[in-house]
Parts: C-alpha cells; sequence; structure tokens
C-alpha cells in the first residue's frame, strides 16, 4: 500500500467533521466560558493584598463602601465560585468532547470495516490481517487524538494566551515583553523536533502493526505450530517483531522527553526573568503587589497552555501517522466496479456462458486460457482436473471475486460486469475449500446470509445436508456454540454445515467446491443425493477431485492447464481413452483395480 496519496490528512479530516457541526460549536462555546473562568481565578488574590491587606480604596461603585472584612469574605467566596464553577464546565466539556470524538471514531471505523469488505480478495490475500486489525481497532482512534485531544486543546490554548497577553500588557507591558521573550526560540524547538517525530511515530505504528500480524499468524495457525514443534522458533520471530515496536516507541519517547525538557527549561527561564523584573517594578512603584500575583499567576497559566501546544504537537503527529495508515486503506481502489445493471424481481433463469476467457494473477503467467463454455439455465455441470489446473479460478469468475483479463463471462445473455455485485453474488450459493464454521451457534451457522430464517427451514435445510441428527444429539441442539474455525466440530460437520448453509440460501446457481471431499463414502452418498434435489433445475457447478461424485452431472469438463481439454458425459468420458478416464484410472492407483472399476462404473450407468 503507498502512502503517497494520504499525507492531506487535515482535509480529509474536516469532511469527517461536517456532520458534526452543531456539537463542535457547542464545545467551542464550553471552551470559551472555560477560558473566561480561567482568566478570572488570580482576580480575587488581587483583591485580598491589594485591597484589603494594604488598605488600597477600591473605586468600584457601591463595592466602594464595602469594609475590608466584606471584600475578603466576597473574595473567598468568588474564588470558590470560579473553581467550583470551572471545574464543572471543564467537566462538562470532557464528557461532551469524548462523546464526540468517539462518533468521529465509529464513524471512520465504520467506513474503514465497510470498505476492507469490499475490496478485492486479490488484496486481501497480499494484505496482513494482522495489521489490518490493527489499523481498524487501534489507528482508527487517531481521529479522537488528532480532533478532541489535540486540536480542541490548541484552540482553548490559543484563546487562553491571547486573552492573558492582553491583560498582561494592560497591567505592565515591558514584564509583557519579558514573559513572551521566549516564544521564539519555543517555535523554532517546535520546528526542529516536528521534522523527525512525524516518521519516527508513523515507524512505531507499523511495526506495531507488524507485532499484530505475528500474533494472528501463530494464533490462527496454531495446529500446525503445535504439529511441527515449531513453537521456539514462532516465539523468535515475536520476540524480534516485538523488539523492534519497542525499540521505535522508545525513540520516539525519547525524542519527546527531550523536546519537553528543552520546553520546561525555556518557561523556567522566562519565569526567572518575571520574577526577577517584577519584583523590581514593586519595588519603585510602578506595580503593585497584587498586580504582581496576578501577573505571575497568569504567567503559570500562560506557560501552561503554551507547553499545551508543545505537547500537543507530539498527539498531533501521532494521531497523524494512524489517520495516513487509515486513509491508505481507504485510498486502496477496489479492482471490481458495480454494474448499472439492477435485478429488480426479474427472475434470474441461471444461464452461464464463458466467452473466449483468459485470466492470470501474475502478468505473464496465464491461469485460464481462451475458455468457451455454455452452460443452460438448471444444468448440472462438473469441473475436474489436476491440482492447478484452474477450475476454482474459473468458477470464481462466476460471482465477480475476479474479472477475466480477456474475454466475459455472461448471465442470462448479459456481462457480469454489468451487474450489480450484491445483487448478482444474492442469486449464488457457495460451498467453499475450506469449510468456513463460524464462533456462532449452530443455528446462525446455517442461517448465516439469510439471518431470518425459521428453525424449521434451517433444520429442513440440515437434514438435507445430512447433519441435522449430529445436531440434535448435542445437549444445546442448533443453539450449540462452535468453537473458533469451528474447532468443536469435525471436518466433515464443518463441510455438511457449509452445505446445510447453501441450501437454505435457496439459489438458482450453485457453487461446489469439493462439497464431499470431508467425509467418508456413506455420509457422500447421502449429502450427494440431498444435493440431487437440490440442484434440480439449478445451474450447479461441482468442482470435484473424487471422480465418483460427479456421475450424475449433465456434463463433464476436464481442464487441464487452463484449458478445456474434454467435456461430455460421464459415461461417454469413461468410454473414451481421454484425459478423464486416464484421471479416473490414476484415482484408482493400479492398472488391474482401475480397469475392473471401469467396467463397473460403465455397467452401472444409464
Amino acid at each position: 500500500m503507498d502512502t503517497h496519496q494520504t499525507t492531506q490528512v487535515f482535509p480529509r479530516v474536516i469532511r469527517y467533521l461536517k456532520p458534526y457541526r452543531s456539537g463542535l460549536l457547542g464545545v467551542l462555546g464550553l471552551l470559551i466560558v472555560i477560558n473566561l473562568s480561567e482568566l478570572l481565578k488570580p482576580w480575587p488574590l488581587k483583591l485580598i493584598i491589594d485591597h484589603v491587606l494594604n488598605g488600597h480604596p477600591l473605586d468600584i461603585g457601591w463595592v466602594s463602601t464595602w469594609s475590608p472584612f466584606s471584600l475578603l469574605i466576597a473574595a473567598c467566596i468568588g474564588l470558590v465560585f470560579i473553581h467550583i464553577l470551572s471545574a464543572a464546565l471543564t467537566l462538562h466539556y470532557n464528557f461532551v468532547s469524548i462523546r464526540l470524538g468517539q462518533h468521529l471514531v465509529q464513524t471512520l471505523r465504520g467506513d474503514l470495516y465497510d470498505h476492507l469488505q469490499r475490496l478485492s480478495l486479490k488484496f486481501h490475500s497480499q494484505a496482513r490481517i494482522g495489521d489490518l486489525l490493527h489499523r481498524v481497532t487501534a489507528d482508527t482512534f487517531a481521529m479522537q487524538g488528532l480532533t478532541m485531544n489535540s486540536l480542541f486543546p490548541i484552540i482553548s490554548a490559543s484563546a487562553l494566551v491571547l486573552g492573558m497577553t492582553v491583560i498582561m500588557l494592560r497591567l505592565d507591558w515591558m514584564l509583557t515583553l519579558v514573559a513572551l521573550s521566549i516564544c521564539p526560540p519555543l517555535l523554532l524547538t517546535i520546528a526542529r523536533v516536528n521534522r523527525r517525530i512525524g516518521p519516527l511515530a508513523l515507524q512505531a505504528r507499523q511495526q506495531e502493526g507488524a507485532v499484530y500480524s505475528v500474533v494472528q499468524r501463530t494464533l490462527s495457525s496454531i495446529k500446525v505450530v503445535q504439529a511441527f514443534t515449531t513453537e521456539p522458533e514462532e516465539h523468535r520471530k515475536f520476540m524480534a517483531a516485538s523488539q523492534e515496536s519497542l525499540g521505535s516507541g522508545l525513540r520516539l519517547y525519547t525524542l519527546q522527553t527531550l523536546y519537553s525538557g528543552a520546553v520546561n527549561t525555556l518557561i523556567a527561564v522566562g519565569t526567572a526573568l518575571v520574577l526577577g523584573i517584577g519584583a523590581a517594578h514593586v519595588l519603585g512603584g510602578t506595580l503593585s503587589l497584587g498586580e504582581l500575583v496576578v501577573f505571575v499567576s497568569y504567567l503559570a497559566s500562560l506557560y501552561g497552555p503554551m507547553n499545551t501546544l508543545v505537547q500537543a504537537n507530539n498527539l498531533i503527529q501521532d494521531a497523524k501517522a494512524g489517520l495516513r495508515r487509515v486513509f491508505e486503506v481507504l485510498d486502496e481502489q477496489g479492482e471490481l466496479r458495480d454494474g448499472p445493471h439492477r435485478i429488480s424481481g426479474q427472475p434470474v433463469r441461471g444461464q452461464v456462458t464463458f466467452e473466449r476467457v483468459c485470466f492470470e494473477y501474475v502478468p505473464g503467467q496465464p491461469v485460464l486460457r481462451e475458455i468457451d463454455l455454455e452452460i443452460p439455465p438448471g444444468q448440472k455441470i462438473a469441473i475436474v482436473g489436476p491440482t492447478g489446473a484452474g477450475k476454482s479460478t474459473l468458477v470464481s469468475l462466476v460471482p465477480r471475486f475476479a474479472d477475466p483479463l480477456s474475454g466475459r463471462v455472461l448471465l442470462d445473455g448479459r456481462d457480469l460486469r454489468d451487474y450489480g455485485l450484491r445483487e448478482l453474488r444474492a442469486q449464488i450459493a457457495m460451498v467453499l475449500q475450506p469449510p468456513l464454521v463460524f464462533p456462532l451457534s449452530l443455528r446462525e451457522n446455517i442461517a448465516y446470509g439469510r439471518s431470518h430464517a425459521s428453525l424449521e427451514q434451517i433444520q429442513a435445510a440440515a437434514r438435507l445436508a445430512g447433519i441435522h441428527e449430529a445436531i440434535e444429539r448435542l445437549p444445546n441442539g442448533y443453539e450449540t456454540v462452535v468453537g473458533e474455525q469451528g474447532v468443536t466440530l469435525s471436518e466433515g460437520e464443518r463441510q455438511r454445515i457449509t452445505i446445510a448453509r447453501a441450501i437454505l440460501r435457496d439459489t438458482p446457481i450453485l457453487i461446489l467446491d469439493e462439497p464431499t471431499s470431508s467425509v467418508d463414502h456413506e455420509t457422500e452418498a447421502k449429502i450427494m443425493a440431498g444435493l440431487d434435489r437440490l440442484m434440480a433445475n439449478r445451474t450447479a457447478f461441482i468442482i470435484a477431485h473424487r471422480l465418483s461424485t460427479v456421475r450424475t452431472a449433465d456434463r463433464i469438463v476436464v481442464v487441464r492447464e487452463g484449458r478445456i481439454v474434454e467435456q461430455g458425459t460421464f459415461t461417454a468420458l469413461l468410454s473414451s481413452d481421454g484425459p478423464f478416464r486416464r484421471l479416473y484410472r490414476t484415482q484408482w492407483h493400479g492398472s488391474d483395480k482401475s480397469e475392473d472399476r471401469l467396467h463397473i462404473e460403465l455397467s452401472a450407468s444409464p
């Protein structure tokens, strides 16, 4: 995945903020009120020092008639009220901003997840699942980090700095200039570190995603890992990836710490200068003690927001790195485009035609070559051939998991590329290899893709697939929850669950990729009897290595090296000395046995 398209993060973030304009304005309003309360905090102290302790007259209308004790009480009450108000407003602001940030994360996460589901199988075959998982679950939080945890604090700190600077200039312009004298070196420090933090933050994110990938790959293949006793090797790979990730994090943390240390040193220098010059101004009578207290209070509050601005830069760089990784995936263009034609209540007959179809995964290495094949509606086609001949690739073009490099595939006389993907695939039920079972209840597994099916319909499909009795024997029946990747079921049971799922879908086109490869011959016979009833009046594609399972096919298509080399009925192909007959003999290992078997099959065939 290329990152050059995702450098402009902020314009894309703004597009996500637009639907939440009213909420953002509310948050900004809260920030204004909070900042006003922050500006008021030092003034009760000035009132106490100058007008209560030092006895300077207070010339503010009717308040000037108050006694020193009354002023003291009022100042104390005001001080408490301002702090309570500020705390309450800050609490409300935190709640509102966090909730708004979560909405933004939810929206971005939803867009990313939806986009991932629509990307081609080619993309998913090349991507690392653990890294994609990190982008969906962790990197999307960068949206909240950039907006609510960075940009809004920057706005708040900037407004506070501006307000305090205006008041400080009115109190003592020379002292204010001294206080602001640290800003140029502060900005220079920000600019210099900026150039280094961004790349380090992105590298840390990428290497953290690599750790996710190692863990996901190992745990999803734990049976193979244990069978081949490669636990030490996998542990070394994990430790190496983890060490690289932690090393990147340490380098980033070290730079951020040095950055913060330099900033704090500049702030300490500025504070010392202000205290020294301010004390001289008090002694010289140009500044009251209370005004110096206000000034120093503002100074602490001034450098605090400045420090926030600096620290927010670290957060922004880290958030931008996460968002770049998210937008990088969102910028991936799906290779398959929806066509304009919609199947709106119009029944699909199921006529499938391949016209001079060529396909390749790697340029220059064709997988299918000049495929011409026409399947009338309701015909049952078996596709056989050696491993790697292109059988699964040929069938995968029907639901448009990929499009031909040249030529075209038609459904009812219309190019598949003219159909909408969802509507096209809604007309197709598939039993794929390996059989995929989700960590859900058996009822939910069978009803996957048709969640509103009744229990009676689910049970009928399970009976047809030969799995109903086995499910009924379980303590919780159809509500039994299976383990991750169906580990609590046998291979044959998983296969029959997926067959029941396809039966329940009840579509005009069926694709069966080795539907009986994982079951014994007795179960195979039961399943094939049910599938024969299911496939009646439906267009069906059966990919089979067990050649005995294709006896009842209307036509058998033999594929070798990406070409159709032979096609016909089971009897006709066995009778001729062609590729199918040779495949059949090879499967039965040994000429004498295979010839006996051939005679049996030919005599049993109609």
